[in-house]
Formats: C-alpha cells, sequence, structure tokens
C-alpha cells in the first residue's frame, strides 16, 4: 500500500510548554491507525496539527509530498483532502440535517446542487437517518447529530478522516451507533486515524495501535500485539486502569 500521510519529528508547544516532541508516523492508503492514551497527553492536538487548525514550532505534516502548511491562510484544500470530525457536533442550529450536510461541497467545491443533494440523501440513508433530513439538529439524539458530521465529512470526499473522541460527549447507549458507522467505513478500506478512549472498539476497528504518553508515540504495533504482549510499563498501567489485565 502506498504512503499517504507523514509526520516528520513533529514539535508543537504552547506558551512554551512543550505538547508533542518528535512525533513521528506514516500512514499507508486504507489504513486504520488508533491513538489511545491518557488525557492530556497530546493526542487531539496531534490530529490538529495534521489537519492544519494548529501551527507548529517544527516538523512536517505531509499528505502525498505535499507539505501542510498550518500558516497559511486559506487551508481549504488541506480540509477538502483531511476530513475531521470532533466532540462537538458543530452542526448550523438553524439549518436542517441535509443543508447541513450540503452546504460545504456545495458552496465550496462548487458542486452542483442536484448532485449533492442526491450524494446528501444517499449517505444520511446509509447511516440510518434519510428519515430526519427535514429535522433540524435540536431535534436529534447526541448520536444521530453524531452520525450527521460523519456524514458531512464523508461527502467532501476525503483521502483520510481524523475522528478525535467522537463518542465522548455521547450517553454509553449512543456510543454504539457511532462506532457501527466508523467500523462500516474500515471495512470500505477508508484510510482513518481515530483518537478514542473506547478500547474495545480499538481493538475491533484498528489496524495499527499507537500509545501515546507526555508528547510522544511511545508504542505501537498491531491490535494483538498491544494488548496481548505490551511492551512498556507505562502503556500496562493504562491498560490496567481499563482492567485489560
Amino acid at each position: 500500500m502506498e504512503d499517504i500521510l507523514k509526520i516528520e519529528h513533529l514539535h508543537k508547544a504552547f506558551d512554551g510548554f512543550t505538547v508533542l516532541e518528535d512525533v513521528n508516523l506514516t500512514v499507508k492508503k486504507g489504513e486504520v491507525t488508533v491513538v489511545i492514551g491518557p488525557s492530556g497527553c497530546g493526542k487531539s492536538t496531534f490530529l490538529r496539527c495534521i489537519n492544519g487548525l494548529e501551527d507548529i514550532q517544527d516538523g512536517r505534516v505531509l499528505l502525498h509530498d505535499e507539505v501542510i502548511n498550518p500558516n497559511k491562510k486559506d487551508l481549504r484544500s488541506t480540509h477538502e483532502k483531511i476530513g475531521m470530525v470532533f466532540q462537538s457536533y458543530d452542526l448550523f442550529p438553524h439549518k436542517t440535517i441535509i443543508d447541513n450536510v450540503a452546504l460545504a461541497p456545495i458552496k465550496v467545491q462548487k458542486r452542483k446542487k442536484e448532485d449533492v443533494y442526491k450524494e446528501a440523501s444517499e449517505l444520511l440513508d446509509r447511516v440510518g437517518l434519510l428519515a430526519k433530513k427535514d429535522s433540524f439538529p435540536r431535534q436529534l439524539s447526541g448520536g444521530q447529530k453524531q452520525r450527521v458530521a460523519i456524514v458531512r465529512a464523508l461527502i467532501m470526499h476525503p483521502e483520510i478522516l481524523l475522528f478525535d473522541e467522537v463518542t465522548a460527549a455521547l450517553d454509553p447507549e449512543m456510543v454504539r451507533e457511532v462506532l457501527e458507522v466508523i467500523l462500516s467505513l474500515a471495512k470500505e478500506g477508508r484510510t482513518m486515524l481515530i483518537v478514542t478512549h473506547e478500547m474495545d472498539f480499538a481493538k475491533a476497528v484498528a489496524d495499527r495501535i499507537l500509545f501515546m504518553d507526555g508528547g510522544h508515540i511511545v508504542e505501537e504495533g498491531s491490535p494483538e500485539e498491544f494488548f496481548e504482549n505490551t511492551k512498556t510499563d507505562r502503556a500496562k498501567r493504562f491498560l490496567d486502569s481499563f482492567k485489560y489485565k
């Protein structure tokens, strides 16, 4: 498989405090990489640096060998190629669900309105929300809103999808419906980088697990290697907190 994303010697600091230090990673096309680790270890910041949402102090992020420059005024082309789904849904409250989904491809990508709405309906149907297409965000549950947010990312036809703790704000009964959508995307061969605290989900969806702590990738491996033969004491202590050992 070809390399699609490369992170080289990434360094990120806030007000002199180092959040990410010399982080290196290569992601192949079709690979699902799951990032886990304790709160505050830099996972979400890592995703935001990849998508150009945070400036960096050193290192490079490359998509197909093209450098992503977070200091550019216009990151539109980057955000078309690297889709990101956040903890918060960020849906426009005054627009219907289908209008929320269709807005960016029409306004940003200048695609034909009829084509976009047709695809939006197909994607909403796929995640079980076609019946809600004319509803407003306030009429949806948290899990439904998060599925809409995923559809909104998919309709831009990104080359890679980033998921930042997308179930963190959901009630437990709503988590499953969102994770099932992401699992279906993995089965399609989508390239994804996922930050999560859901260990069973990480085990099921990942081709590779990255364990981060203190701004570093401390350990990585296949789900089988990581969960059954953890190498570092820090990762072992982390997994113990989930009663995996």
